[in-house]
């Protein structure tokens, strides 16, 4: 599955709001062709090399070819291409998310700023626990979690979920298998972990929204563990998986539960993790 391609069909599907574009009809006379590098094919920005036959390639390349002309081999030097610099100042060109539903289009300068914010840009993979660097959009990586990661999927906006762990005076840090809900057509990554607070060893449980940081804060969640006439509660806002896994955790922006007060939780005589987490989503007016 080619998770990095542009993939028609997303459930995102509104205009990219800001950043200087503007919706209409782009030029198509080819002129933008001349800006590719021909090394990574990328668009090239200032500065813009060339050899002394003309052959022009972005900064970035230059160094990856040690200052030699990929092309005729000749020693790059110094040169700009000042000349293209200027004409990509006249083209207007559109997002690269374009299939993805922005429909803006852009002075050349201003298109890379706005790529790098556009709200229908690639998603990285929310899956914790592996440095997972497959990006695409919602319905892409949903089908990638459920069928590389083996994430459990489940529908509805209420949970009941049980981490059971031995030796948890032994855990410093470990990531539970996360869990994905399907809820007003939306879906959202539970998260629950062990790691170091400070000195003191924690355990964690959080959530996180798959779509954009706006979409986030139309649904509120809650979270709740207790035990033996006691109980913890934690209501928030999902955090768009914009947020990086660390980011969420590093914040505190969660039901976080001691570990001492965990192991009374689980009872018995504090040699086994028997948690039990519950929580709903619901979707604010």
């Amino acid at each position: 599955m080619a998770m990095a391609k542009l993939e028609t069909g997303s459930m995102l599907n509104k205009t990219s709001p800001g950043l200087g574009g503007k919706n209409g009809l782009y030029s198509t006379n080819g002129v933008h062709e001349l800006l590719e590098c021909p090394v990574c094919t990328n668009l090239m920005y200032p500065p813009i090399h060339q050899c002394p036959n003309g052959h022009t390639l972005c900064s970035d390349c230059k160094i990856r070819v040690h200052n030699c002309c990929p092309t005729c081999r000749y020693e790059l030097g110094d040169i700009r291409c000042l000349a293209l610099e200027k004409v990509a100042e006249s083209l207007e060109l559109p997002c690269r998310y374009q299939s993805l539903g922005c429909h803006d289009i852009f002075p050349y300068y201003s298109k890379l700023k706005h790529e790098q914010h556009c709200r229908f840009r690639l998603y990285n993979c929310p899956y914790a626990g592996s440095e997972c660097s497959v990006t695409g959009d919602i319905p892409t990586l949903v089908g990638h979690l459920k069928e590389d990661h083996k994430v459990d999927m489940h529908d509805g906006c209420t949970f009941n979920h049980r981490y059971v762990k031995a030796n948890p005076n032994e855990v410093e840090n470990a990531t539970w298998m996360l869990t994905v809900f399907n809820c007003f057509g939306r879906q959202f990554c539970l998260h629950f972990e062990a790691f170091q607070l400070g000195m003191a060893p924690v355990y964690m449980a959080f959530l996180r929204f798959m779509g954009d940081d706006i979409e986030a804060k139309k649904f509120s969640y809650s979270l709740e563990v207790g035990a033996n006439g006691r109980k913890l509660i934690w209501q928030g806002i999902p955090r768009s998986i914009r947020d990086s896994h660390r980011k969420v955790r590093d914040s505190q922006d969660g039901l976080i539960i001691q570990r001492n007060l965990a192991l009374y939780f689980s009872g018995g005589d504090k040699q086994e993790l028997k948690l039990r987490i519950t929580g709903r989503i619901w979707k604010e007016e």
